[in-house]
């Protein structure tokens, strides 16, 4: 006969749940864990519909409490991605270093901290209604934690770069079994993650959401101002650290980034956002992206000359900056990298929740060879074809239902005759890229898709590339890349062989200028440098997405699409099927799949901005 277990025992065996959560800063976010295996993530700007929320998350929290089936009072623990008194300590030591300057900087910031980022506990325990145990991390272990614990490596060295946590901007160290330790940091104001913001402000971009576009703008420019940068901007070392000159920047006393010793340094004011971009932009750019490249490049080696390790794990907004990822790889001393598909203040969330779990519960961790524990970043809500079904009909839209074979087939069809598909399927992405759950895709092989979907459906500026997805075997075949890309975070070299040789006159070209000119014979996905950002799927992650190149394949002979994420300029990647409809009908898209039902736009009832049926169909 056995022993009835103890209660210890009971307790042993008990399920344990840990809702991790990031705010107040951009780009708030929740996720939970149960037993330490990921159960649900998601940013609060998908739920609200404003891009970068940062807000409390009490969406993204209801939603990741349900997706776990449970209740805030079958919460173990509570984590905050950071500590806001440290926090809070940096700003007033700053404005007290910079008084009297810096007056109407803080009286913007300090009413909001003594609203809100500094009572963070109640306001967990009143939005949840929470008892437990709140417990907090410092800004970079979370992203470390977050970078390393999910990562497929027994041992790796860490790398974290940023704008700033509490006080630092950067930080390396090292991952082994279900422990992180970190050696080293970078502190403001020294902010590499700042230094590329500055450039993006001055470039007439929004920061924290315009970084993206200043990568993508560097291939057309000359890299005529990195002298200039190093001579005044930064004391750049060895080591990959470094010093800002402060005289020509601002955001440590104003609303601003840069100062007019900033605009004297390159020849005028700051563009002004939406106006027309010049070379002085594409250069400003092409220059940035070349310092940041060098300086990541020199804290990864540090990290592996203090760390001896073949591996390298990345986390930070600065770790979102794919061209500098993938010179990383093809340059760097490590081996492998993997990088959080979630690397910005979003992935804080899950870091701290992992540090509760490893650290502070001293649980060990399981380690999959070659496949990491993020679950393809596919952690957010998915919809049911009885939901679905029942929002269409509401909504008087024309569909068919279509069995897998037939809607794949026919998907893959419409594609070849170079139509735009909205495709939603399965969990929502977490973190900034669409990967085959919430995409606009399109072929690759056509010299018009690009500027078709950028102007036509993204409403954005057009010398922004698109990415490829591509068949994971099939990797080898089109570009110059070594190794798995599932969240499209590392740029490569389209291969040689599939690109066009330029022309005299092309050769000739300079700036956007350039964008036109086909550079293989998969155009649509090809930068001007002849560079992709790549994204390799695998069956096992996605297995209608990956059936759906397979056919496409087929049908072709081309084994890749386009896959550009779906929403238009300015909002968040779509979450419900209300907002794919939504997204379908204001943009030139041409069908919609919202799995398994396919949309023709021709067929639909005309479109009414007026309409309110979207606050029917929301997720509480």
């Amino acid at each position: 006969m056995h022993k009835r277990p103890g209660v210890l025992a009971l307790k042993r065996m008990a399920i344990t749940h840990i809702l991790g959560i990031s705010a107040f800063y951009h780009d708030s976010a929740a996720c939970v864990l149960r037993d330490g295996e990921i159960v649900a993530a998601a940013q609060e700007e998908r739920f609200t519909r404003r891009k970068g929320d940062a807000s409390f998350p009490s969406r993204a929290v209801a939603y990741c409490l349900r997706a776990g089936g449970i209740a805030a009072k079958d919460l173990a623990y509570v984590g905050f991605y950071d500590k806001p008194l440290l926090k809070f300590e940096r700003i007033l030591e700053t404005y007290l270093g910079v008084a009297p300057r810096g007056l109407v900087s803080f009286l913007k910031a300090g009413p909001l901290w003594i609203k809100d980022k500094l009572y963070i506990e109640h306001q967990v325990r009143d939005a949840l209604g929470y008892e437990g145990d709140i417990l907090y991390a410092e800004h970079h272990e979370s992203h470390a934690a977050s970078a390393f614990f999910p990562s497929p490596f027994t041992e790796a060295a860490i790398l974290t770069i940023d704008g700033v946590g509490e006080w630092a901007t950067g930080s390396f160290g090292m991952g082994r079994e279900a422990d992180i330790e970190l050696f080293k940091e970078l502190r403001w104001p020294d902010s590499l993650g700042l230094l590329y913001s500055a450039f993006t402000y001055y470039a007439g971009f929004k920061v924290n959401s315009g970084e993206y576009k200043v990568m993508g703008l560097a291939p057309y420019g000359r890299p005529k101002y990195v002298d200039a940068i190093y001579r005044e901007l930064l004391d750049l070392r060895e080591d990959g650290s470094f010093t800002l000159n402060q005289k020509y920047f601002n955001y440590l006393t104003g609303l601003t980034m840069t100062n007019g010793a900033f605009d004297r340094l390159f020849g005028g004011p700051p563009r002004v956002p939406e106006s027309t971009l010049t070379q002085r932009e594409m250069d400003l750019a092409r220059s940035i992206q070349v310092v940041c490249e060098e300086i990541m490049l020199r804290m990864a080696r540090t990290a592996h000359r203090e760390t001896g390790a073949e591996n390298l794990c990345l986390a930070g907004g600065v770790a979102l900056n794919c061209v500098g990822n993938g010179r990383l790889l093809r340059e760097g001393p490590f081996k492998r990298i993997w990088i959080q598909p979630a690397a910005g203040d979003a992935g804080g969330a899950l870091g701290v929740a992992q540090l509760i779990w490893h650290r502070y519960r001293r649980q060990p961790r399981r380690v999959r060879p070659c496949k990491d524990g993020m679950h393809g970043a596919y952690l957010g809500p998915s919809f049911s074809p009885e939901e679905i079904a029942r929002f269409l009909e509401t909504l008087g839209a024309s569909y068919v239902r279509l069995e897998r074979e037939a809607l794949l087939r026919q998907v893959a069809g419409l594609l070849a005759q170079e139509k735009v598909v909205g495709w939603f399927d399965g969990r929502m992405e977490f973190g900034p890229r669409a990967l085959g759950a919430r995409s606009i895709l399109g072929d690759p092989r056509s010299p018009r898709m690009q500027a078709q979907m950028n102007i036509k459906i993204k409403f954005r500026e057009g010398f922004r590339p698109f990415a490829p997805s591509v068949l994971r075997e099939r990797l080898g075949d089109y570009f110059e890349l070594d190794g798995d890309s599932p969240y499209m975070l590392l740029v490569a070299p389209v291969k040689r062989e599939r690109q066009l040789p330029m022309t005299d006159a092309q050769q000739n070209l300079w700036g956007i200028d350039k964008l036109n000119v086909p550079r293989s014979d998969i155009p649509a996905v090809t930068h001007i440098d002849y560079s992709a950002r790549i994204q390799t799927v695998s069956r096992e992650d996605n297995p209608n997405y990956y059936d759906l190149i397979a056919e496409f394949e087929r049908q072709t002979g081309c084994a890749v699409v386009v896959n550009t994420s779906f929403n238009v300029r300015g909002e968040p990647i779509v979450c419900t099927p209300a907002d794919a409809y939504q997204c379908f009908m204001r943009t030139h898209i041409d069908f919609l799949v919202l799995y398994p039902f396919l949309l023709d736009k021709a067929a639909q009832p005309e479109w009414k901005e007026t309409q309110d049926w979207r606050s029917e169909f929301q997720l509480d």
